[in-house]
């Protein structure tokens, strides 16, 4: 019998095994565990499914749950049943995963041109579903000549068979679930008795599927009631429609016959609008706003809005003065660690908050102070004797991680300040059953602006991510809905500006990096976007703060 030598991470030994193998004999074989289970593998650092035949020696590392990959396997499998209970008891119904909120994904039901639905019709599909995970069925993976695929497709997927068409292979996977066919952009797990931990409520007019804390898979993460998130997310649709783009196969058309210079018009003038109406928001209150207070996570454009939302103050008469949280920062010594024992800068008493409060109160007041400065070279605070002070036109513009923090501005009347959270909250979906990640689009915006004006690689960016999502998650996430608006700095073109940049950036990295398999998902969700030049991009377009060609200045 013909072997082959494979390497496996998990147990950190070489095997001798049968050439031909699939990833699921191959964990009988060598008997490798994880935690939880096995639900996909990485080989020579690309994500597989557990029914890749190994022909060729090999690195493998198997993954669970708590893995990036593998959490998303999960929630694509979850869906894929979703659809097809939706299907079985819904014949002609339309299954439509929208966004994600509230700890789930926001999902609806469309038929005869309406979204409602029952909470008696949404406690079938849900005792559908648990049918299917007593059943055990298989996820049956196919590699078959796209355009026979698109002819499975066309009558129940039909923007999946679009763009499928628009990609060009020749060969595509697709997935089989009891008489049901679909595409998904990466892989599923084996069975859907694996997918067992999960639950379907009602949710505005459509139902919220959740899913198991990746952390601790075996419980169902808490729905947390996001009703100004959603709002967001209601406003985005109407932006869609506007611009005639529900998903990705809509917008590459519009590319493909040359209408990008319009279809930006209208993104960035729905921006602006948008930007003016939070402006006059705030002048209506001017007899008592006097700090503005901009939050949200990496990479989501909180500068550049700050200054585009400085000029619409002062149309409406008010002077805008800036004030940075990042010289407020306490010296190196005084900063708090992490369970690790290293400095965590994200924690909000890595600021300085009693000086911050009684400095803003100062302000207030009407007195003049001297700002303090941080060396973030040898982590010192210093004065260089910049002073600054208010006149009764003026608001104060503080952006920073923690501006929704309440203990970062715990002695301010509330009154006295308006709260704005800024992050891209939705986006274009792949599909009807595919979001896009919004944190894939503030890591791929990361990536070109790391890569441009701070010199870090593209492995840099990828390595340092898990640790800033940690941080947002513990410190931004939880404040969001303190916000008294919310405002989307997703563009509907901007994954094709960007793909110029960051597809030569990604391909940078090595195959024996640790960020090679992260690079190569990244590149392969690129690879959907048709092309986007830079150069068609106005100046004050929240994308020249990753591009680079700014009106604005930046610090």
């Amino acid at each position: 019998m013909q072997t082959i030598k494979i390497f496996c991470t998990n147990s950190d030994c070489e095997f001798e095994i049968p050439i031909g193998l699939s990833l699921t004999e191959i964990i009988e074989r060598i008997g490798v565990k994880t935690k939880y289970t096995i639900l996909g593998a990485l080989v020579n650092g690309k994500y597989v499914g557990l029914g890749y035949r190994v022909f060729k020696p090999k690195h493998l590392t198997f993954f669970d749950i708590t893995h990036p990959e593998g959490f998303r396997c999960y929630v694509r499998s979850l869906t894929f049943m979703l659809y097809a209970s939706v299907r079985d008891l819904m014949p002609g119904a339309e299954l439509h995963v929208l966004h994600s909120v509230s700890k789930g994904l926001y999902c609806e039901v469309r038929r005869n041109g309406s979204t409602r639905i029952s909470a008696d019709e949404i406690a079938a599909i849900r005792k559908r579903m648990a049918e299917y995970t007593a059943m055990k069925l298989p996820f049956a993976v196919e590699q078959i000549e796209t355009e026979k695929a698109v002819e499975m497709l066309e009558k129940t997927l039909p923007d999946s068979a679009r763009l499928l068409k628009q990609r060009g292979d020749i060969y595509t996977y697709v997935y089989h679930l009891n008489n049901y066919t679909s595409v998904f952009y990466g892989v599923l797990v084996p069975h859907t008795g694996i997918v067992d931990v999960f639950d379907l409520q009602p949710y505005f007019e459509g139902m919220l599927l959740q899913q198991p804390q990746q952390n601790n898979p075996e419980v169902v993460s808490e729905m947390i009631k996001q009703d100004k998130m959603f709002a967001i997310f209601e406003e985005f649709d109407k932006w869609q429609n506007i611009m005639g783009v529900q998903h990705l196969d809509d917008l590459n058309y519009i590319l493909e016959m040359k209408y990008n210079t319009q279809l930006i018009q209208i993104a960035e003038a729905l921006h602006e609008k948008k930007i003016s109406d939070i402006a006059d928001m705030i002048a209506a209150r001017r007899d008592k706003v006097r700090i503005v207070l901009i939050s949200g996570p990496s990479s989501s454009g909180k500068t550049t809005f700050g200054k585009r939302l400085a000029v619409q103050l002062v149309v409406n008469g008010i002077r805008p003065v800036n004030l940075s949280l990042d010289n407020y920062f306490v010296n190196r010594a005084d900063t708090p660690r992490d369970e690790n024992g290293d400095y965590d800068f994200e924690h909000v008493e890595a600021i300085d908050i009693k000086l911050f409060n009684q400095q803003l109160l100062d302000l207030l007041d009407g007195k003049e102070i001297e700002i303090p400065k941080f060396n973030f070279t040898d982590g010192s605070r210093y004065y260089d004797g910049q002073k600054l002070c208010l006149n009764k036109n003026s608001v104060l513009i503080i952006e920073g991680t923690h501006g929704l923090t309440p203990q970062l501005t715990h002695l301010i009347p509330s009154e006295s300040k308006f709260k704005i959270y800024v992050s891209p909250l939705a986006s274009i979906n792949f599909d009807a059953l595919t979001r896009i990640n919004t944190a894939d689009n503030r890591l791929i915006r990361r990536i070109v602006r790391d890569y441009k004006y701070r010199g870090y690689s593209a492995s840099d960016t990828i390595a340092r991510w898990p640790s800033v999502r940690r941080g947002e998650v513990k410190y931004i996430y939880p404040n969001q809905e303190e916000a008294d608006v919310m405002f989307n700095s997703a563009l509907l073109y901007e994954l094709c500006v960007l793909k110029v940049q960051a597809e030569p950036i990604l391909l940078e990295v090595a195959p024996n990096s640790p960020q090679y398999p992260e690079a190569q998902r990244l590149l392969k969700f690129l690879s959907f976007f048709k092309p986007i030049a830079m150069d068609s991009i106005p100046p004050t377009s929240i994308m020249r703060e990753f591009l680079g060609g700014s009106s604005f200045k930046y610090d």
